[in-house]
């Protein structure tokens, strides 16, 4: 019954509804900013309003299968960690567009607040806007780079990590965030080699 779950919820994570959105308008997401087929791209192609639907629609096929399931009863400790992963993993690696997803920030939040009722996925929204603040301040306004983004966000996730210690819940929670963390790894592994690739150029003064 759990890989039935466990099915269900990378199919769910796999509807790329950003980038159906995207492709209904006539933008391509595929070549906005970093190529990430997902809502904030979708954003900056296609406007607020679309984006905004983007962001419910992901943050939705995160939150439904598992609040339903969640909820019921019927998973087990051991259970939830699969099957919270599950549509994480699927809007990541999409059959549909050939295993190349977004970065899966809407869905993870679609997640969290299923599981715990909302609390951590606003402890990790208050961590990435306070992220988020400190970058403008320290840019002095400038916009912040698809690179820095990708930083910020798996940066984020390690801070949720000491949250989640600190508010002790239970060790399989440790397991979805450890296993969140590594996704968001991945789908930011570009992000992350540009930018320390940069930082380290910077460092290292040129020979002539």
């Amino acid at each position: 019954m759990m890989v039935f779950f466990v099915v269900i919820g990378f199919l769910c994570g796999s509807c790329m509804f950003s980038y159906w959105l995207g492709f209904a308008v006539k933008k391509d997401l595929k070549t906005v900013g970093d190529g990430n087929p997902g809502a904030f791209n979708l954003w900056r192609a296609a406007g607020y309003k679309l984006g905004l639907l983007g962001i419910v629609l992901d943050f939705a096929k995160g939150y439904l299968p598992l609040v339903l399931l969640y909820e019921s009863g019927i998973l087990t400790d051991s259970q939830i960690v699969p099957v919270s992963l599950a549509p994480i993993l699927g809007h990541v690696f999409p059959p549909l567009a050939k295993f190349k997803g977004g970065k899966a920030i809407a869905v993870t939040f679609g997640v969290w607040s299923a599981i715990t009722r909302f609390q951590v996925s606003l402890a990790l929204a208050v961590i990435l806007a306070a992220f988020q603040l400190a970058a403008r301040l320290v840019k002095k306004g400038k916009k912040v780079s698809s690179e820095e983004d990708g930083v910020m966000v798996v940066a984020g996730m390690l801070v949720l990590g000491l949250y989640l210690k600190a508010v002790k819940f239970p060790d399989y929670y440790f397991l979805i965030w450890l296993g969140n963390l590594f996704i968001f790894i991945f789908a930011n592994r570009g992000n992350l080699y540009k930018y320390w690739k940069e930082k380290a150029e910077k460092r290292i003064p040129y020979r002539y």
